[in-house]
Parts: structure tokens; sequence; C-alpha cells
């Protein structure tokens, strides 16, 4: 028999040899090596002496090395024993984080929802479930994300979010979704406006062109607004709803601003708020998420819990 041969066969008894130890035996190994005694790691692993030298002896055999130097007051490795110990506790390490992994994986989401909210929604919508969120999922860490919303899409299709908050869009394949709440627009005029003073307005008593309006909360522009061209395209500003505000209040004219933004917004200068009168433009806004998640009963709870915190938040309706 060739030398390889050997050495092959030899791997392959020591692998069967190792397969009967168990990381109770490891573990048994390593209190005796910190220990520095038997009895001492017997009562700490509660275990008899003879029971635990028994397991000792059958780590020793499957490895095929003493461990440990036995016969003095301290029991002390031997030098093959202080390497292989280190072997040793890296595998009880691994052992470990193994454990906290299949633990995780029982809590929902997985112990982590990435989730995608537009910037437009999520400094507004996230103090009203930023709470209730830990109370209904324990455990589960909630990781924000903000963006547009098709870059969102974009990331939760290729992985890197487990869900996400953005208007109704076509349909992807492999991605689900389902509708959570609908979000009135009201008008934000500047206070120089001649219908500044009104409680309410409808959209036909504005002039189309003093209209600023924002892409990106507005999907397709005015076109979403129910009067499609109502807005000279230069005046559609990619801009956060803070300095859509501003930009408003120094030039003029008037904007649409999502409802859940009204009291950060409503705190600006030289700009004031009026409801719409009649049927109200606005935003519908659903829960996206991939089709394969294994996450799939989360999701839907998740969705539940935004539908019932719009349902309690006065101007949305779920």
């Amino acid at each position: 028999m060739g030398a390889n041969a050997f050495d092959g066969m030899q791997r392959s008894m020591i692998s069967m040899a190792l397969s009967a130890v168990s990381l109770r035996d490891l573990a048994l190994v390593q209190a005796v090596a910190r220990q520095g005694s038997f009895n001492s790691a017997a009562r700490a692993m509660h275990i008899s002496p003879s029971g635990l030298s028994h397991q000792v002896q059958k780590v020793e055999q499957a490895l095929g090395v003493p461990l440990f130097e036995r016969g003095g007051r301290r029991v002390v490795p031997t030098a093959s024993g202080q390497r292989l110990l280190a072997h040793i506790d890296e595998v009880l390490a691994a052992a470990g984080q193994l454990e906290q992994g299949a633990r995780a994986g029982a809590l929902a989401f997985g112990g982590e929802l990435r989730l995608g909210v537009p910037s437009t929604l999520g400094p507004y919508l996230l103090p009203h479930f930023i709470e209730p969120f830990p109370q209904r999922f324990p455990g589960a860490r909630l990781t924000i994300s903000e963006g547009k919303p098709r870059g969102l899409l974009r990331r939760l299709h290729e992985g890197e979010l487990d869900a996400v908050l953005a208007p109704p869009t076509t349909s992807v394949n492999g991605i689900e979704s389902t509708a959570l709440f609908f979000e009135p627009y009201e008008l934000m005029l500047h206070v120089d406006h001649p219908l500044a003073s009104r409680a309410s307005v409808s959209m036909d008593e504005l002039d189309p062109a003093d209209a600023t309006l924002m892409a990106e909360s507005h999907g397709q522009g005015a076109a979403d607004l129910g009067a499609e061209g109502m807005a000279n395209p230069a005046r559609i500003q990619d801009l956060s709803l803070e300095s859509l505000a501003t930009l408003v209040a120094l030039r003029g004219g008037y904007t649409l601003v999502p409802i859940l933004a009204r009291e950060r917004l409503a705190s600006i200068p030289n700009v004031v708020l009026a409801a719409v009168e009649g049927a109200r433009p606005g935003r519908h806004i659903a829960l996206y998420w991939r089709s394969a998640s294994p996450w799939q009963d989360d999701m839907q709870a998740f969705a539940a819990l935004l539908r019932d915190l719009a349902s309690r938040i006065p101007g949305l309706s779920a």
C-alpha cells in the first residue's frame, strides 16, 4: 500500500472516529483546560469526574493524541493539546454562532427587516410605526433606507432590501405587493397668493402656470393630480418636501404636499396650507417584497400593522 493511500485511509479513520465526538465532548475538554482540574471541571459541567475522564479519553482516542498531562496537582495540556485546544475553541465558537443564527431564523423577518421608504414619506410616516414595530415583531430589527421609489424597487429586486413602501407601479416578475393606504395631498400656497386666506380651494380655481410640483412625490407629475399637463414641465422639481416648500416661500405660487407632512411643513415661513375641495389628489402607498422571500406571513402581518396605523392617522384611509 502506498504512502498516499495509507494517509488517505488514516484521514478517513480519523474522520470516522471524530464523528462519534459530540460538541458536548469538546466542551468538556475545554472545561478541563480552563479549570486545570478534572474535579473542578466536572462540577462546572454537572458531570461525575469518572464520566468526564471517560469523555475526554474518547476525544483523545478520536484525535490520536493525548491532550493533557495527568498525575500532577494541576492538569496541563500537552504540546499537541495546546494546539488542538485552539481548534476546539474555534469549533465551539462556530457552533455557538450557528445556534444563534438558527434562533434568529425563528424571529420575524429572520431577525431584521431592511425596509426601503421614499424620502418624501419616510420622515413623516416612520414616527407612527417605529414604536409599534418592536411590539408586533419582538426581537426583529428594523433598518431603514430612504431614496426614490424606482431606485428602492430596483434594490429590492436585487436583494439589497427586503421590502419597500412605494406608490403603485407596473408589475414586476418575482415581486409581490399589497395596497396599504391612500394619502391625500394638501395645497401649500405662498402667503401672498390671492387664495391664501381660504381654508379650502378647488383645483380649477388655480392657475396651472403658478404650480411647482415635485416629480418624486407625484409619480408621473401632474398626471397623478387628475389634471394632465397642468404644470409647466420646468416647474416639476426633483426636490425634498422641505426644499419644495422653501421654493414656494421664495418665489410664490403653490404646490401640493402629502398630508402626513403637514405638521413639519406648516412651520415654514411665508406659506400656508389649505385643503383641496372636491376630488382630492393624492398618492396610494403599497408594500412590495420578493415572491421568493421566506417571510411571506411576516410581510402580510407588517402590511396589516401599517393599514391599522393608517386607519388611526387623521387624513389617511386604509
